[in-house]
């Protein structure tokens, strides 16, 4: 394990290292739990959906269990997993690309873009029939519907839905609060209370006496054969239940993505349950099969409601009500796949003219391409003669699309079980391996049979489409565009640098880890560990891991130590926190929790103010160093020990750095002081010499005895002391002592006989 820390770097403290290993800090913080789920139950559920499975009746709940359970509770598991695993940005990007490769990563990503734009795309020219049903002439209405109309009329309706479309489309694009707030009230008023109200007013229809259109019995329950054909349009009830992964997009803008984003869909998952049962068996028992169209029948129901209570023109009211649940569900699509493939595009898989994000952190460009994109296809489906049974086509080929994307999941879930086995995951699919390999063969199984379905055309559409033959190559061909769009998008990323160095997506773990695809990887420290402070995909690793590489993770109750282990492995990567705070100064005043540097002492006999020898620094608590956390591996706890060593020693050398400058500057202080007062010294004791002298000689002059004895007495700058100085010869003793020696008098003269 290396242990290399770049220069400049500081050690990451332990909250930030236990926000890491919990994921607990990861997120913005801007998408609550309730207001994901709601955006989840709008990508997954709403009641106009629930008009095609009316056609199965009562069976239409067993078919509804049926892919519950082979379909909607794998997904949701599988994801749940994956999410909590491998929470950074990119959602099915992410999870595909950890698994299998960065290849697969794209063709889900476009998958998904391409089915929110087809799906919508194909709608407007259908929401244009049902202009009529927001007036209150509901036969008016009806006619409108069911009759072909001049382009002159239709296509100024169609110009009005393209408006609103892109007017919601250009409020997506105002940031993750607008939009996740619009959809949560969307959903609220445009499917919650809906449902409610057909509830309430499904209860007084019967007690009125009212006799379903279907069988109620048991027998009800049990699905009719009649035909592949009749399976076909089950495979629908598959891509009913599709989606909940969608809102992974935003997992990032959760405060605890790790715990959120299972629980948000859990909740979705039980939410859409319950709309898709109740909404159909009502609308079963009121409309018969032979009247149900795909169009209206929704309308149909809450009239034939509100009549029970003398209010026929309720329809009208759920008509302005369910304005609000399609404002929510393009706004959270519009915002979903875009918002995805804007995050990986700017990591070198989007043209640059493509990579952008506004102010609001939107990738504005992407999303108003969409909708360019949907806006052709409307067009396209505009000029069709059969409106209804080529929207029906096309749910058939997404259906096709979204269930390879969800074979892509389930392979990369299974493998990443076997790739990467130690890495952490919030939440795990029970049963072990046994349990993963059940759930992902089930999953899979799943979609591969509504892939083959749907490859049949339904009896309900043959009479639509015109042939069997025409209906499988329009599928083939949609399905090939698509992979032709994902081909060449990967092709030309690798030939070209589309790389933006200021995209915030993560590397994946085994780009991280050095390798050059997925491979084996026994490594158990999180992602979020091995995410932090690295140059975004597409960038060279900042900080390398190694596959084998193991952090000490106790158990989830003991988070301090989780943080202690996680903390010790980021300063080994040299790995700075940007909001660490800066170090406090090395000497202190306080004698607690001190240790001792000794150093040398100046001679110079003057000592420094306040200096003992010693300069105080601070060190570790006995109850901190007793709650550091070490690897049960050795050879991990001795590279540990190896690091923290070399920290220390780093940490000594900056300490003795600024103990010597400290001695040094004490050092000139003392030199100067001492300078200072030794000229004081003799400057004052030449000044008395000179006066001693100038005196005696003055005396001498006029016959007189020298006042003074030659010493004088010199005051220091302590008035207290006084310092006596060698004597200063009088002229008497000058010439005895010139006489005695045959020497010159101090002042020159001869000596006298």
């Amino acid at each position: 394990m290396s242990t290399t820390t770049k220069s400049g770097t500081k050690a990451v403290s332990a909250s930030k290292a236990k926000e890491a290993v919990k994921g607990a800090n990861s997120g913005t913080g801007y998408i609550s739990t309730i207001a994901l789920t709601m955006m989840t139950v709008t990508t997954l559920a709403g009641i106009a959906n629930d008009v095609q499975l009316s056609f199965y009746g009562l069976s239409a709940v067993t078919y509804l269990l049926i892919g519950g359970i082979l379909f909607f509770i794998p997904t949701g598991l599988v994801a749940a997993e994956l999410a909590s695993g491998w929470s950074q940005r990119g959602g099915i990007f992410r999870w595909v690309g950890e698994g299998l490769g960065t290849f697969p990563a794209i063709c889900c990503l476009l998958i998904l873009w391409f089915q929110t734009s087809f799906s919508f795309g194909s709608g407007i020219p259908g929401s244009s029939a049902t202009i009529g049903f927001f007036t209150s002439d509901y036969n008016w209405a009806v006619n409108f519907a069911e009759s072909d109309h001049s382009w002159k009329v239709t296509l100024p309706i169609m110009l009005g839905w393209l408006a609103y479309y892109w007017f919601i489309c250009w409020l997506a694009t105002k940031g993750v609060k607008v939009f996740s707030n619009i959809a949560k009230y969307g959903v609220i008023f445009g499917t919650f209370i809906p449902l409610a109200i057909m509830m309430i007013l499904a209860v007084v229809w019967l007690c009125k006496g009212n006799r379903p259109a279907i069988d109620m019995s048991f027998s009800g329950f049990v699905p009719q054969w009649s035909g592949i054909s009749t399976l076909s349009l089950a495979a629908g009830v598959f891509f009913s239940f599709a989606g909940v992964d969608m809102n992974a997009a935003h997992i990032k803008d959760l405060k605890h993505p790790s715990k959120q984003f299972p629980v948000v869909v859990f909740i979705s998952m039980i939410l859409a349950f319950l709309i898709f049962v109740i909404g159909t068996v009502i609308i079963a028992m009121i409309v018969p099969e032979g009247q149900i169209n795909l169009l209206y029948t929704l309308d149909t129901v809450f009239r034939d409601l509100g009549a029970q209570i003398g209010f026929p023109d309720l329809y009208l009211v759920i008509v302005y009500l369910s304005l609000a649940n399609s404002f929510a569900a393009l706004i959270t699509n519009l915002a979903g796949p875009s918002y995805m493939l804007g995050q990986a595009g700017r990591s070198g898989f989007l043209p640059k003219w493509l990579q952008n994000n506004n102010k609001h952190g939107m990738p504005s460009r992407m999303m108003y391409f969409q909708m360019l994109f949907m806006t052709i296809v409307a067009f396209v489906v505009f000029f069709l003669p059969n409106i209804e049974g080529f929207v029906a086509l096309v749910t058939q080929a997404i259906t096709i699309l979204y269930m390879l994307y969800y074979v892509f999941m389930f392979v990369a879930f299974l493998r990443l079980r076997y790739t990467q086995p130690n890495r952490p995951r919030g939440f795990k699919v029970p049963g072990g391996k046994v349990g993963a390999w059940i759930v992902a063969c089930v999953g899979i199984a799943a979609s591969v049979f509504a892939i083959v379905l749907a490859m049949y055309p339904p009896a309900q559409l043959k009479a639509e489409v015109g042939s069997g033959f025409t209906y499988d190559v329009i599928i083939i061909a949609m399905i090939a565009f698509v992979f032709l769009c994902c081909v060449l998008l990967y092709r030309l990323s690798r030939k070209r640098n589309w790389v933006d160095p200021t995209n915030q997506f993560a590397p994946f773990t085994w780009q991280i880890e050095g390798m050059k695809k997925p491979g084996k990887a026994l490594s158990n420290i999180p992602t979020a560990i091995m995410s932090e402070d690295q140059d975004p995909m597409g960038m060279p690793i900042k900080h390398t891991y190694t596959p084998d590489e193991m952090i000490s993770l106790p158990s989830s109750a003991t988070p301090e130590q989780q943080a202690e282990a996680a903390a010790d492995l980021l300063r080994q990567k040299g790995i700075v926190e940007p909001d660490t705070p800066e170090a406090g100064p090395i000497l202190v005043n306080s004698e607690a929790s001190t240790k001792a540097v000794q150093f040398d002492t100046p001679n110079n006999g003057v000592p420094v103010d306040g200096a003992d020898g010693t300069t105080k620094l601070p060190t570790p608590t006995a109850e901190q160093v007793g709650a550091t956390a070490l690897p049960d591996n050795p050879s991990a706890a001795a590279d540990i020990a190896r690091a923290r060593a070399k920290a220390a020693a780093a940490e000594s050398r900056d300490a003795s750095a600024e103990v010597k400058a400290y001695n040094a500057e004490a050092k000139a202080d003392d030199a100067l002081a001492e300078a200072e007062g030794n000229a004081r010294t003799a400057t004052a004791t030449a000044n008395l010499a000179r006066a001693s002298v100038m005196k005696d000689m003055s005396d001498l002059a006029d016959g007189k005895a020298p006042a003074s004895d030659g010493t004088p007495t010199i005051m220091s700058d302590e008035s207290s002391k006084t310092t006596t100085k060698p004597a200063v010869p009088n002229a008497s003793a000058v010439s005895s002592d010139a006489t005695a020696t045959g020497k010159p008098a101090a002042d020159g003269t001869a000596a006298k006989q």
